[in-house]
């Protein structure tokens, strides 16, 4: 018998190819995650999974699948599965990493340039029909050349955010949980406490994983210490960030921007307060999406998961089935 595999949302055309010719997979056709009862019901009794960040794989969800064999998560993080059930079920989990490294790093300079020349607002200001006429003092912005960008969490990204601040000539600051001679080495950057590369820092970009200590580390205390013009850039996770306190300091002037690709909630409702502030760019979640990084991730998820269900190690696993 063919092995059977849950999908939680359409692959790439490639890596659809691949994993229909090994298997018999079932796609959820919509755009959006399935609910967590179709979750439930989808899992009971096929081989595989594929997931998505957005797709809650609980210790309930784990110990109902019965016949599950691998979890292949197309993306780095994976804060939404349960690894502690899966580890006591023997199911190796896998996940994308490496692949995304370079597309996140361009979106959060992109950012960084985009909230520091407030492109957002010149962007409407040209399509709402405001552009009468050029003006010495219109929508004036910060420099990003020559300032100190503080990067809090000095991985892969991190690095890659690094770098390209170099060719900026920006004075690096980073924050992590050890530090990286490396970096220090061919950037010059310097490692620092938090509570100084918040007070130093014009720009902050986090790069941290969202766990027990990350979860809120940046919130009304951390925003106090930021200086009145600094641009903070998300492109981690959105619950690293208090959204209250970050509306707090946004509409009181007590930091100049923000520039997120996560939130949270995510996705943030198109009603939520921080739509409306002038001082915000927001963008849904695209760290990864570039044509060339998202198919790799499929392809990626598609070769973990046959490898798992081959009982082969997985080329990328955050959980083994020797765990």
């Amino acid at each position: 018998m063919p092995f059977t595999v849950f999908v939680t949302r359409h692959l790439t055309p490639d890596a659809e190819e691949k994993l229909n010719a090994f298997c018999i997979a079932e796609y959820w056709p919509e755009k959006t995650p399935p609910p967590y009862q179709v979750l439930l019901e989808k899992t009971q009794k096929v081989d595989g999974l594929i997931s998505m960040l957005t797709d809650p794989i609980d210790k309930k969800i784990i110990e109902g699948a019965k016949n599950l064999k691998v979890i292949s998560q197309v993306a780095v993080g994976v804060d939404n599965i349960d690894l502690k059930a899966a580890k006591a079920r023997k199911i190796p989990v896998g996940h994308t990493p490496d692949l995304l490294t370079d597309a996140t790093a361009d979106l959060a300079f992109a950012l960084i340039l985009g909230a520091a020349r407030r492109l957002g607002e010149a962007i409407d200001y040209a399509r709402d029909g405001q552009w009468q006429t050029w003006s010495l003092t219109n929508l004036l912005g910060a420099d990003v050349h020559g300032r100190t960008l503080g990067i809090i969490g000095m991985g892969r990204i991190g690095q890659a955010v690094a770098r390209r601040a170099a060719g900026f000539e920006m004075k690096i600051l980073y924050y992590n949980r050890s530090r990286v001679s490396e970096i220090e080495t061919e950037l010059g950057a310097s490692y620092v406490s938090l509570d100084e590369l918040l007070k130093s820092a014009d720009i902050i970009s986090l790069h941290v994983p969202l766990n027990k200590e990350s979860k809120g580390l940046i919130g009304a205390e951390q925003f106090k210490l930021m200086k009145e013009d600094a641009i903070l850039v998300n492109t981690a996770r959105g619950e690293v960030v208090d959204t209250d306190a970050l509306m707090t300091a946004l509409k009181s002037n007590q930091i100049g921007y923000a520039a997120l690709d996560v939130t949270d909630p995510e996705p943030l409702p198109n009603t939520h307060e921080l739509y409306q502030l002038p001082n915000v760019i927001i963008t849904p979640h695209i760290g990864s999406a570039t044509r060339t990084t998202r198919s790799a991730m499929a392809i990626l998820a598609v070769d973990n998961l046959i490898a798992g269900l081959e009982n082969q190690p997985l080329p990328k696993a955050v959980v083994s089935s020797e765990s």
